[in-house]
């Protein structure tokens, strides 16, 4: 269900929105209010070590959950892509990045508890030289570096994912 069927009633003046004018942009007939359903952000890194191996993690929850995926998450408001890719690493696996540099961009329908957010998944390449990994097992099950050609891209949690990871590929042979 995209979220704007959930609102039953207008947000300003409380009146009741029949489902025939549940769309987006949400406008209330009786006060004017407005609402336009924009995505949400999130980024994801594929981070490489020296020796040439990406880590990805699998996933510790819903949904997807035991699917690899790149270490990322939601951008918080107030932060820069940028930030949210560093400080999701950081939560995630503990890692400090020595570079970041922007991917791709691949929109994505994020299912959860039955609604359907749509997404703009940021993706960025990075490096560390950093190899002690911190998990945070409320995100992530296990984790591994990865030989980039090893892995299947269907084995990646999301497709935005999975374009992004082919794009990483063709860059890496580029």
């Amino acid at each position: 269900m995209h979220p704007v069927e959930s609102f039953h009633h207008c947000p300003q003046c409380g009146r009741p929105t029949p489902p025939e004018t549940r769309r987006s942009p949400f406008r209330c007939d009786a006060c004017g209010f407005l609402y336009f359903f924009n995505p949400a952000v999130a980024t994801a890194v594929f981070i490489r070590r020296p020796d040439g191996r990406v880590l990805l993690i699998r996933r510790a929850k819903n949904p997807a959950m035991g699917k690899l995926a790149p270490p990322g998450g939601f951008i918080d408001i107030g932060e820069t892509a940028e930030q949210a890719a560093a400080r999701e690493v950081r939560e995630e696996v503990g890692l400090s990045l020595a570079s970041l540099s922007f991917l791709c961009s691949a929109p994505h329908s994020y299912v959860y508890s039955g609604l359907t957010y749509p997404v703009l998944d940021l993706f960025f390449s990075a490096t560390t030289e950093d190899d002690l990994v911190r998990i945070d097992r409320d995100e992530v099950t296990s984790l591994d570096w990865y030989e980039p050609r090893s892995i299947d891209p269907n084995e990646l949690a999301f497709p935005s994912m999975q374009t992004a990871w082919r794009e990483y590929l063709g860059r890496l042979t580029g």
